[in-house]
Parts: structure tokens; sequence; C-alpha cells
């Protein structure tokens, strides 16, 4: 398995704040919190409850990436969780990883408490103890990527968190990726529109891994989403899931933003 250069280098700090973590809170202590936590909001049910009648939009908390820097100056988390959940979002997603993504825990946790829509901790799991950590800090689902972890360890990531009663988004780029991600006999698969080596997105990726799932599995088309255009393209193809970050963060008003693309027709 290539693991792509960025992917490494976001790999290799994951792992170093995993050893410090450990080393604060052990696995059984997270375990143990784990099992007062609240019951979870339901993501992937949200998703489909919001698919009865339109699309389900994960509305991404976002401030930065590796690929287009800082993307929002002026971020409030909880202020933009109330404009996305107002606007129509079905579920949200909230960037925690800090070295990169200038992501925050906090952030998922002041998001969470703003809105009653269950939330994505968007972040790269690589260890079980990640998965405790994820249900502790109030996350309902955590997304598994494909091109960062070997077979064995992404199915039992998956099985972890279903064990807590999170939902899980397993993430593929490509034909390949998406071969394991149907050997895990997962029903929520989100399409990766960017490529990792180049940074470049095309919206033909959701297009053509979408004819490898079968009728109950749902495809999250994720990265390259910017027009209604863009929106119309992907339901053209049965594609009725998506996540969006980039688009609505560089907005002064995420969640008007977030209505504009959507819903301005209804």
């Amino acid at each position: 398995m290539v693991v792509p250069s960025i992917l490494q280098r976001i790999l290799q700090r994951k792992s170093e704040e995993i050893s410090a973590g450990q080393s604060l809170t052990s696995m059984t202590e997270l375990a143990a919190k784990a099992k007062d936590c609240a019951p979870t909001r339901g993501f992937e049910n949200g998703l489909r409850q919001a698919l009865a009648s339109g699309p389900a939009i994960i509305a991404e908390i976002k401030r930065a990436s590796p690929s287009a820097g800082v993307i929002r100056e002026d971020f409030q988390p909880g202020d933009i969780a109330r404009s996305y959940q107002s606007a129509g979002a079905a579920c949200l997603s909230v960037l925690t990883d800090r070295d990169f993504f200038k992501g925050d825990a906090k952030f998922l946790n002041e998001a969470r408490a703003n809105s009653s829509l269950p939330v994505l901790r968007k972040d790269f799991m690589i260890d079980p103890w990640q998965i405790l950590e994820s249900r502790v800090m109030g996350a309902d689902c955590i997304l598994l990527i494909a091109a960062a972890l070997e077979q064995a360890r992404m199915q039992e990531l998956l099985e972890l968190a279903k064990e807590t009663g999170m939902d899980v988004l397993v993430e593929v780029h490509d034909e390949a990726e998406m071969e394991r991600a149907l050997i895990l006999d997962h029903d929520l698969i989100g399409v990766n529109n960017r490529n990792l080596n180049t940074f470049e997105t095309s919206l033909a990726t959701s297009e053509r891994l979408k004819k490898m799932l079968a009728d109950e599995q749902l495809l999250v088309t994720e990265s390259g989403i910017r027009t209604t255009a863009d929106v119309k393209r992907m339901q053209g193809s049965g594609i009725n899931t998506f996540l969006v970050g980039e688009a609505f963060m560089r907005e002064k008003n995420p969640g008007y933003a977030l209505k504009r693309m959507f819903f301005e027709d209804e």
C-alpha cells in the first residue's frame, strides 16, 4: 500500500500525538469514560432522514487545510454550527487535527453544544486509542481513510467505533480503495474527489465509484463541490449526499452559502 507523501507526514505526527495522549490517559481510562457518555445522535440515520425529502448535507467546520492554508480568519465554531443547522444541514463535520488543519477538540465541543445535529470528527484515525478518545470527545461518527490504513486495522477500528455507538464514514479515493471498503460490508462510504498526490479535484471520481455500490449503500461525495452546478451534476448521477466545507468557510455567512447552494430553487 503506497501512502502519499503529505499523508505520510500527517500520520507520523498522529503517531506522536497518540503516544503523548496515552501517557496521560490510558485505554482503560478512556473506555470507562466512553461508557458514561450520553447516547450518540445517529449520524448515518440523520443523513438518511434528510434524503427522504431532499439532499443530505454534511456541513464542515474547517479553519485551514494543507493545500489552501488558512481558509477562515473569523472562526467561531458555535456560530457556524448554528448557521448550518438553520440552513438545513443534516450533519456537521469538524476538523480536530491541530498541526495541518489548525483544528482542535474544543471546536467539536463548541459545535455540538450549539446545535442538535450529529457530528463527525474529521481527523486521521490510526489507533484504537483515538476511537475511544473520539467517543469521549463527543463525536457521533468518525472518519476512516482507506489510504491511511491497512485492511486489518481498518476493520478493527470500524468494529470498535460501532461497539462504542458511533457511526463510521469510510473514505476512498479510487477503485482499489473502494474494493477494500466493500470488503468491510459497510454502508456509509465517502468518496474524496481530491487526488492526494496532486491535490487536484475531479467530480468524475464520485461518478465512477458510485457504480460500484449497492443500492442500500450511501455514497457521500467529498471535495470539489463549489457551485449549484456541481450539486446538479452529482444529483444527475444519483448522488444526493454531500460533504462541503471550503466553499462555505470562505463566505461571510456559511449557513447562507449552504442554503444558496442547495435550496435556492425551493
